[in-house]
């Protein structure tokens, strides 16, 4: 494995045994490419708690890949996540996602002891030194809350002032979003690596979706192409495996310190792309 580069993948806890055994599946599949940590999302509020602390301890432990788990405030007492720091920490965990976490609907920002990843950040150096690697989250092309481009590269550089060790962006097709938001922390004083969070193009309607809730753009021209496929999966894929595979080139010559795949429990796609990109295996 390349020591100036990272590269990861991200999974979701399945809810079913029969999802879980795929989750697996998939998971040792990309552990023979040797990748520097997988990482485990975390539901609304906590909705997948104990899914994902099952999932994290499985991966970390069966399928030999150290493993963060994304760990988030809203919804969660100071106590309860002080419970979950000490049951990673004693797992020997060590990597945490810190991020604010998604609002269920019909919670308000009040909710839980802790408002922003910031203060997450704080709390986790606080109950446990320098014991984990803390990533947190990036939004190059803005977060989808935020109230402008401003104040949103402000709330990224407290998140890494108060003491992140690198951070993962949010997917993104906009390759020029990325640098220009890295230039931007840099200038403010953030030194911490950002790694890209790149996510395979395989359904056009599912990826629709997922970023007008997000805030990621899909640039015209790919959108454009992507509907005049239609139902034709095949070309859909490869087209997506094309574009991002581009991108990824770019993002890499130009400096980036790794990627982090979304693999949405899958290897192929994922596989596909670091192929194309010759990465150390």
């Amino acid at each position: 494995m390349s020591q100036e580069r990272s590269y990861s993948f991200e999974f979701f806890p399945a809810k079913t045994e029969a999802g879980h055994e795929k989750l697996l599946s998939t998971a040792r599949e990309l552990a023979a490419y040797n990748p520097e940590f997988f990482s485990c999302t975390y539901g609304a509020g906590g909705s997948t708690r104990d899914r994902t602390l099952n999932t994290v301890l499985q991966l970390d432990g069966e399928v030999g890949v150290p493993t963060a788990p994304h760990l988030s405030c809203v919804g969660d007492s100071k106590a309860e996540l002080r419970e979950l720091l000490t049951l990673y920490k004693n797992a020997g965990i060590k990597r945490i996602v810190a991020l604010r976490g998604d609002l269920p609907s019909g919670m308000g920002l009040a909710s839980g002891e802790l408002r922003y990843a910031n203060e997450l950040v704080s709390f986790i150096r606080e109950e446990t030194g320098e014991h984990f690697h803390i990533e947190v989250a990036a939004y190059p092309e803005m977060h989808p809350q935020a109230r402008n481009f401003e104040s949103d590269i402000a709330n990224f550089v407290r998140k890494a002032k108060a003491g992140a060790s690198s951070a993962i962006t949010q997917y993104f097709f906009n390759v020029d979003s990325y640098f220009y938001f890295v230039e931007r922390v840099r200038k403010m004083g953030v030194e911490i690596p950002v790694v890209p969070g790149i996510m395979p193009i395989t359904n056009y309607s599912k990826l629709a979706r997922f970023s007008d809730a997000c805030g990621a753009e899909i640039p015209r021209w790919v959108r454009k192409q992507l509907e005049a496929y239609g139902d034709d999966s095949d070309s859909i894929r490869a087209f997506g495996e094309q574009v991002v595979s581009e991108m990824c080139e770019r993002l890499l010559a130009g400096g980036a310190p790794g990627l982090h795949f979304y693999t949405m429990n899958l290897a192929a796609p994922s596989l596909a792309i670091w192929n194309n990109l010759k990465l150390p295996r």
